[in-house]
């Protein structure tokens, strides 16, 4: 077991209850399993109490008679069925149990469980005991905890009222074209995330389907390859949180979005979208194929029109995502006799939110050249 204090966790683990038993088994108190553990002595007795196996006593030879006052009792022929021949004691047999009001059945239960440690791991009278017992036992305990966590999370959290309130509220807005987040903006007294909103969609609780929502029927589902480059290194200094640290240093910095918008699959030529948030204005270039090359050359040529400084100006700070022809910063970075011209940040991975204006305008992009369109003709 372990004997240094250690940071609390939320969850026990499987070793945990492993260490609980031990020290049940040793007869340990709860305050020395906690202390071995890092954690409250309340909370293992939670745990003991929560997750502690009964088991039935052993009925071998045991008194016909479920009387609890059977032994001092000095009653005769109650059931009356064999009288006045009986002249037993009603005690010796069982018949008076259906019939004497006097009757209490025998308890099992030990007075023992019902104070620390909760169980009879460690009890050395556990053996020859006839009374019901209570065991931890950490393999069960687990699987019993894995059981409740799975069946938490199951179905939805909420009542069957405020699930039909719900469904009245949000179906004929969505039926009208609306959007769960716009839903959610208009109506504050709807204590929901959008994501849960979506989820209570998606399991078929509400009257509205996913085939009502227009944009999420468009949605193909992720690929789960990874497209993190293989060089991090060229992202130190330049992440998403340094690209806000330097803006609450220097709020005044002009921002561009950059990004590009691809053809379809064979397609070889892209749009290179540059988005300034300071006046809403976005430019494209069509790029005969999505490599750093091209996009250098973009910079390289808006440059050459407007002069180092002027660029440095407009192009002050440019965010965009981690694609394969952004991967080289400093060629972006760099222009004519090595000056540095701009800078370069990059959203986190999958988190194309960061840059919202130029993912907004590709929604636009999208509506004359649809997903599918090459841009191979395109000049």
């Amino acid at each position: 077991m372990n004997n240094s204090k250690t940071a609390t966790q939320k969850h026990m683990t499987l070793d945990d209850r492993i260490s609980i038993e031990k020290g049940l088994d040793q007869h340990l108190s709860l305050r020395s399993i906690a202390l071995q553990l890092g954690k409250d002595p309340t909370t293992i007795s939670k745990e003991i109490k929560k997750h502690r196996s009964f088991q039935e006593h052993n009925r071998f030879n045991e008194p016909a008679n479920k009387c609890a006052l059977a032994k001092d009792c000095k009653k005769k022929n109650i059931c009356g069925t064999y009288a006045p021949v009986c002249k037993r004691m009603c005690r010796s047999c069982n018949h008076c149990n259906s019939h004497c009001e006097d009757f209490i059945p025998r308890s099992y239960h030990c007075s023992l469980l019902d104070k620390a440690p909760f169980v009879c791991n460690g009890c050395s009278k556990k053996n020859p005991c006839r009374l019901d017992k209570a065991y931890y036992r950490s393999s069960t305990a687990h699987r019993q905890y894995k059981t409740i966590l799975v069946e938490s999370r199951a179905g939805i959290n909420i009542s069957p009222a405020d699930l039909v309130a719900l469904d009245e509220l949000v179906t004929p807005l969505i039926l009208q074209g609306q959007s769960p987040y716009m839903i959610l903006r208009n109506h504050p007294e709807i204590a929901l995330s959008e994501k849960t909103l979506y989820n209570y969609i998606e399991s078929g609780a509400l009257s509205v389907k996913n085939i009502d929502l227009p944009k999420k029927v468009k949605y193909k589902v992720r690929s789960c390859s990874s497209s993190e480059a293989a060089d991090l290194t060229i992202y130190e200094g330049r992440t998403y949180k340094d690209y806000q640290a330097f803006l609450k240093e220097f709020p005044d910095t002009r921002v561009t979005e950059m990004d590009t918008v691809l053809g379809c699959e064979g397609s070889k030529k892209v749009l290179l979208t540059l988005h300034f948030d300071c006046c809403s204005l976005m430019m494209a270039y069509l790029l005969d194929s999505k490599e750093v090359c091209h996009v250098k050359a973009i910079f390289d040529s808006i440059e050459r029109s407007l002069g180092t400084f002027s660029f440095s100006s407009v192009f002050s700070l440019v965010l965009t995502d981690r694609g394969g022809e952004f991967r080289n910063p400093a060629a972006l970075e760099c222009g004519q006799e090595n000056l540095i011209r701009t800078s370069i940040y990059y959203c986190d991975p999958m988190c194309s939110w960061q840059k919202p204006h130029c993912e907004k305008n590709h929604e636009y992009i999208r509506k004359i050249c649809p997903k599918g369109t090459s841009f191979d003709d395109y000049s």
